[in-house]
């Protein structure tokens, strides 16, 4: 205490709150969501005690109680309800800084990380993509990562991956560069009875139930691939969720759902138990490899796009000299 400086008597409960830090802030994200101290601990792999401990040191530094606790109970007070959407807000923003700067780290080191669903990684124009690339980029290093149906567009966008070869549609914010088209077709149970037709209309399918997906998948895409509406207006009627294609496989098989997938699952998910069968009013698939539109000039994601815009050219003048 420097002269002239009387003691502060107010005691540990006056003056500003202080911060909790992040890691509280998750503990605390986590308590609100269980209820329960013992199973929020399992959930973090702490002691029962130090997550108490530091519940209250949050709410210390806070000045205010958070959890309403008895013998029996745990329950969020007004405050802690109240503090749930900013908590949420900065662990999310604290997420994606980190990624952000992984990103960032990635270019600094020449690093790429390129992620692929379903079939992709087998296709084609990914080889050729991916071959051109090492061409113009030898020293590039490549990192390829199989994504889910849930994945796919969510870790580009929290940029975990740099560029991902998909099926179009996709949100705004996300460009393409079209590498090739081809025919979708129905995968549904084999002992359907329009599984012994040699092809399908969409008419002949307005009354099976569509696979669905969770809610985080952008609509549009989806509606794309479920044909929904369908070309008369009708709005399709979905069955179970599933998040891959195994998931998306199965369901099928059981009999619950269809859904219409690339022409090539034929070749690359062969399954007991389900058929695909063309259909002749069904739009073609495009495959394309997409990328963030605010990263389009980062070094590694300009030069796949370079490499995709290569080999997107080479097939086009390709089709264009065939007879």
């Amino acid at each position: 205490m420097t002269p002239g400086q009387s003691a502060d008597t107010r005691g540990p409960g006056a003056g500003a709150p202080g911060e909790p830090s992040v890691h509280q802030l998750r503990l605390f994200l986590t308590l609100a969501e269980e209820l329960h101290f013992g199973r929020a601990a399992e959930r973090l792999f702490i002691s029962q005690s130090a997550l108490s401990q530091q519940i209250r040191d949050m709410e210390k530094r806070l000045r205010t109680p958070l959890f309403a606790r008895t013998s029996r109970i745990v329950d969020l007070t007004s405050a802690g309800r109240a503090l749930l959407p900013d908590a949420r807000l900065v662990i999310e923003a604290t997420e994606q800084l980190r990624r952000t700067a992984a990103a960032q780290c990635r270019q600094s080191d020449g690093r790429l990380v390129v992620g692929t669903v379903g079939a992709e990684a087998a296709m084609p124009h990914t080889r050729a993509v991916l071959r051109e690339l090492h061409d113009l980029q030898p020293q590039m290093t490549v990192q390829l990562v199989g994504l889910n149906i849930v994945d796919h567009m969510a870790g580009l966008v929290r940029q975990d991956i740099d560029a991902v070869f998909l099926r179009p549609p996709v949100p705004e914010g996300i460009e393409l560069e079209q590498l090739a088209t081809e025919p979708r077709v129905v995968c549904l149970a084999a002992d359907d009875p329009l599984a012994d037709l040699p092809h399908l209309t969409l008419a002949q399918l307005e009354d099976r139930p569509v696979v669905d997906v969770p809610a985080q998948v952008p609509r549009t895409w989806w509606n794309f691939w479920a044909v929904d509406p369908r070309p008369d207006g009708t709005r399709v009627r979905y069955g179970p969720v599933v998040t891959d294609m195994e998931s998306l496989l199965h369901t099928v098989g059981q009999g619950e759902a269809v859904c219409f997938l690339p022409e090539a699952a034929r070749t690359f998910f062969p399954r007991p138990g389900i058929r695909y069968l063309d259909v002749l009013d069904l739009s073609p698939s495009t495959c394309a490899l997409a990328w963030l539109a605010k990263r389009r000039a980062e070094p590694t994601v300009a030069a796949i796009r370079q490499a995709a815009r290569s080999v997107a050219r080479r097939a086009r003048g390709d089709h264009a000299r065939r007879p």
